[in-house]
């Protein structure tokens, strides 16, 4: 890739990502709930994420970047193994439910990034756990506890 390619691959994924920003945007703002909340609604937070996506990507617009190498084959696979882990996270937390899940892929990637075995169930526990309590205890959102748990139940 020549240097002139460079910078034009970089402000075209800038662009591409100011689109996103932007769609998410609209959708955002007309997300309509039925009941109100306080102090901040649910339209907040995709919003905020446009904005955020939206001024980082006017970085790579601006500013784009000289390197344009490709990762190497096992970096590669790794990204592609995260992204695979991501999909599957999504896919499971509501049907095994959010400690689950969370334990399971934050255990997958740290291993993934070499700890060991131990440390990794370890950190996956308290990750999963701590972030549950945040969420429900400290921000009072209801999380999936899982279909499987529920058939227990």
């Amino acid at each position: 890739m020549s240097d002139l390619a460079k910078p034009v691959a970089d402000r075209l994924l800038g662009i591409v990502l100011i689109g996103l920003a932007a769609f998410v945007a609209v959708q955002a703002i007309h997300l309509d709930v039925p009941f109100s909340y306080e102090p901040v609604g649910p339209k907040a937070f995709p919003l905020g994420l446009a904005i955020l996506l939206a001024g980082l990507s006017l970085v790579l617009v601006f500013k784009p970047g000289a390197d344009g190498h490709w990762p190497h084959r096992a970096q590669a696979l790794r990204l592609l193994v995260v992204l695979g882990l991501l999909l599957a996270y999504a896919l499971l937390f509501t049907r095994l439910g959010f400690v689950p899940t969370s334990l399971l892929v934050v255990a997958a990637l740290a291993r993934l990034f070499g700890t060991t075995w131990g440390k990794a169930l370890i950190t996956g526990a308290l990750m999963a756990v701590g972030s549950y309590v945040l969420f429900t205890a400290g921000l009072g959102i209801g999380l999936p506890t899982g279909t499987w748990l529920a058939a227990i139940l």
